[in-house]
This record gives C-alpha cells, structure tokens and sequence, in this order.
C-alpha cells in the first residue's frame, strides 16, 4: 500500500502551501483528513494527486487546490457556522470541520449523502451534518452562516445570500458546464450590501435545483 501519510505531507507542500495558500488552520486540516478515505478503493493511489476523481452518480471530488483555495477564499474559522452545497463525497466537509465549529453540507443524492455520512461517523467527525435536499435553497433552520462554499457551477442563487451572515462570504462557481466558469467570492457587508472578486477560471459539475 502507498504511504498516504508520506503522500498528504507531500500534497500539502506542493499543491497548498507552494501556491499560495500558507494558513496554518487550513494546512493543518489537510493534513488531518484522509483523502483516499474518500474515494473508492481502487482510486486510492491516486488520492493524492492535484486533480479530481470521480465518486459515482456523474460526481467528482475537486482537487485539493480548488478545495483549499475555497477554503481560504471563504474566510473559514474557528468558531464559525458554515454552508457546504454539493457534499458530495464528505472530504470538502471533512477538512472545513477540522476549522469551524459546525458544519451544514447538503447533498442532492442520497446514495452519495448516505456514504459521506459512514465516513465522516467512521474518522469520528461529529460536527457535520449532511442533509439531503436541494442545495439552491440552502438551510434556513441553521441560518445564518458565516460562510458558505458551493461546490457547483450555476449562478448565485437568492437564498445563499439571504442566509449568509453580515460580513459573510460565499465562495461558488459562477458560469456554464459547457462554458466558462468563474470562481467567484462574495462578501455581505454589514449594510447588507455585496462585494463580488474572481478568483480564477475553473471547472465543476453543475449546480441542480430540485
């Protein structure tokens, strides 16, 4: 079996830290989370290569860059309340719950929530909670978030923004499947007004509504 520890450290230096990304509390949750943990068996030497793997039912898992830039861009910290959309396989979860206090992550398919939930429960992660239901209209119950991170390409929908707190920030892919695609971040003022930043081209499945 690869050494996965040897393997993360070395993912860490190279795709997070090399690049840009030098947050203590971000790297340190890279380095607590396993990523072949969340992917299929077969895909597990790949884990920790920069780039994303499939996890079934059309899905991916996004690099650990994008995760991680994400991450960063969203401002996430000790104490927050954050807003995963597309949970898809749990790791992006993962890694944000090592930082904030709680973790909301919805899931659209409940085959992949389901499983997200076993590995989270299996590395003893107990402040996510991953939800079926529609992404778009994110989790009023638990309203308001200090961040919220989209992990799906669409436009920015309303009810992401009425539940993002006063000096939030919303991290989502901005654009078509088939066509460009803008990282996007949006902070809310403490007026209630926006302030958008791109942050770079990139590439994600669509965001569904329903």
């Amino acid at each position: 079996m690869p050494d996965f520890a040897a393997l993360r450290e070395a993912m860490v230096e190279r795709h997070i830290r090399a690049r840009g990304i030098d947050d203590p509390a971000i790297l340190a949750a890279f380095r607590a989370v396993p990523r072949e943990a969340f992917i299929d068996d077969r895909l597990a030497p790949y884990a920790y290569d920069d780039g994303p793997l499939p996890i079934g039912s059309g899905q991916t898992i996004s690099q650990p860059y994008i995760v991680a830039l994400m991450i960063a861009a969203a401002g996430v910290k000790a104490g927050d309340r954050v807003l995963e959309v597309g949970a898809g396989s749990g790791y992006a979860a993962a890694v944000i719950s090592r930082i904030a206090k709680k973790v909301i992550a919805i899931e659209r398919m409940a085959e992949l929530a389901r499983t997200a939930r076993k590995r989270l429960t299996d590395l003893a992660i107990d402040n996510v909670e991953v939800l079926v239901g529609d992404g778009t209209a994110g989790w009023p119950r638990e309203a308001p978030y200090h961040s919220i991170v989209v992990a799906a390409a669409g436009e920015i929908p309303e009810p992401l923004i009425k539940q993002l707190a006063p000096g939030g920030r919303l991290v989502m892919p901005v654009g078509t499947v088939h066509g460009i695609q803008e990282l996007v971040k949006v902070t809310k003022r403490e007026d209630g007004s926006l302030q958008y930043s791109a942050l770079g081209s990139v590439r994600f499945v669509p965001l569904i509504a329903g």
